[in-house]
């Protein structure tokens, strides 16, 4: 078992929430995660990760996209600041964008929100800013449905990276 995760499992409640917060911003998802304690293994974490977040409702991913920075920006409204330094390293190759693509993605983000009414969240490890310029005018002519279920997706990739990360420290 990693270091940490033993620390967790034998952590007080408040200093776990903490973790599990940093790691994906809904509280009934992290509260639910301290309610599996102890956790054997880091498959075993990933697994109740999964379990845990088909439960969640919409109301719960609101709460954990609100986590999140804009694609291009620097802190979510309600981050933790965990969660917003590992922001800026997963958008990290944003800081090299053209100051074109920067304000593509600007404008398509406030179109983003003004059509779904919620935050543009992309798994960004691993893409440039111009593949998340692609992903999001590709996105745009969504249905809310649909879209909803996209970004809950791509937020629950999030939350195992960021696992990953805090398994890691």
């Amino acid at each position: 078992m990693r270091p940490s995760l033993a620390q967790w499992n034998e952590a007080d409640s408040g200093s776990a929430l903490d973790a599990m917060i940093a790691c994906c911003g809904c509280r009934r998802w992290a509260n639910a995660m301290i309610a599996h304690r102890p956790i054997a293994d880091e498959p075993e974490l990933h697994e109740i990760a999964d379990r845990t977040w088909e439960t969640m409702t919409e109301a719960d991913w609101m709460e954990a996209f609100a986590c999140h920075p804009r694609i291009g920006e620097r802190k979510g409204s309600h981050a933790s600041s965990k969660s917003s330094t590992w922001s800026q390293q997963e958008q990290s190759s944003v800081t090299t964008a053209a100051e074109t693509t920067l304000s593509q993605l600007a404008e398509g983000n406030a179109r983003y929100e003004e059509t779904f009414g919620f935050t543009y969240i992309v798994c960004a490890t691993g893409k440039n800013p111009e593949e998340m310029l692609s992903i999001l005018d590709r996105r745009l002519s969504s249905d809310r449905a649909s879209e909803l279920r996209e970004a809950a997706e791509q937020q629950r990739q999030i939350m195992h990276i960021r696992l990953r990360k805090w398994l890691n420290q």
